[in-house]
């Protein structure tokens, strides 16, 4: 590579030129697409965005956090396979949200009260597809 001699533009044209004439911006990734975003208004957290989507982050309310946890949780005690399980799973959620009622969590209200872990293994047992004991 030549070193730069007289205005920097120039030379930098020079540099650009050559290398088009060597093929070396042919059959680059995206080449004849749009760029992402290009039209999008000025975000001065772009980068920000970008990054959390592209490590598949969010930023979700403590609440609806809370929220989803407990679906999850209700979820994952309907297949239980022993109710000491149940009581395994649900018991820490209920510490959770006895710990939000207390402190009114930043976000969305968080609208939960404890799960009653009893009625949640009665309908279990009801199903009837789980280990007895």
């Amino acid at each position: 590579m030549s070193q730069p001699t007289g205005p920097i533009e120039s030379w930098v044209e020079r540099q650009i030129s050559a290398a088009i004439e060597r093929g070396e911006f042919d059959d680059l990734r995206g080449a004849g697409k749009p760029i992402p975003g290009i039209d999008d208004p000025p975000d001065p957290l772009w980068w920000i965005k970008r990054k959390m989507k592209r490590e598949g982050l969010s930023v979700v309310p403590p609440s609806l956090a809370l929220r989803k946890e407990v679906e999850d949780a209700l979820d994952k005690a309907y297949a239980a396979r022993k109710e000491q399980d149940i009581w395994d799973l649900l018991e820490p959620i209920n510490k959770k949200i006895r710990a939000a009622i207390r402190v009114a969590p930043v976000g969305p209200p968080l609208n939960l009260m404890p799960i009653d872990i009893d009625r949640v293994v009665r309908r279990w047992q009801a199903r009837g597809d789980h280990e007895v004991g």
